[in-house]
């Protein structure tokens, strides 16, 4: 049987030593790459919670709008003071125009819906448009 000399430990504990150090290495390089992974996924989750914010303010306005029993041309503004948004509802008249068949189609009306707001610094529009008739809810 074979046992350590002082000489064959010494060297065995220094081996051992430095496979710690590489080890503990390697860990820490994993685990600052997830942390940064587990980052950038917070931030596209916030990301897209805000965009589906702005999609449903939106879609509420352009809602709003549809319903108006009487349009009539302009715009229309509301500020919401929570998300620093402007929301700007525009109601254009539209020139006489014809559909597949041949119809003519009178009093259509372009509603064009758009929201500006403040995000990292950056001025962002987004738009939403639909046509309705103007009779639409008229008896």
């Amino acid at each position: 049987m074979r046992t350590n000399t002082p000489k064959t430990a010494r060297k065995a504990k220094g081996f051992l030593l430095l496979e710690v150090v590489l080890a503990l290495g390697v860990f820490s390089l994993a685990a600052v790459g997830f942390t940064m992974a587990l980052h950038k996924a917070a931030d596209a989750a916030d990301m897209t919670a805000r965009e589906i914010q702005v999609t449903r303010i939106l879609e509420s306005a352009l809602d709003e709008a549809i319903s108006v029993p009487v349009l009539e041309e302009g715009e229309a503004t509301v500020d919401i003071d929570e998300r620093s948004m402007q929301v700007l509802t525009r109601y254009e008249k539209m020139e006489e125009m014809e559909n597949q068949d041949g119809q003519l189609l009178q009093e259509m009306w372009r509603i064009t819906v758009t929201a500006s707001y403040v995000e990292g610094g950056n001025r962002l529009e987004r738009s939403a448009i639909t046509w309705r008739y103007g009779r639409l809810y008229q008896p």
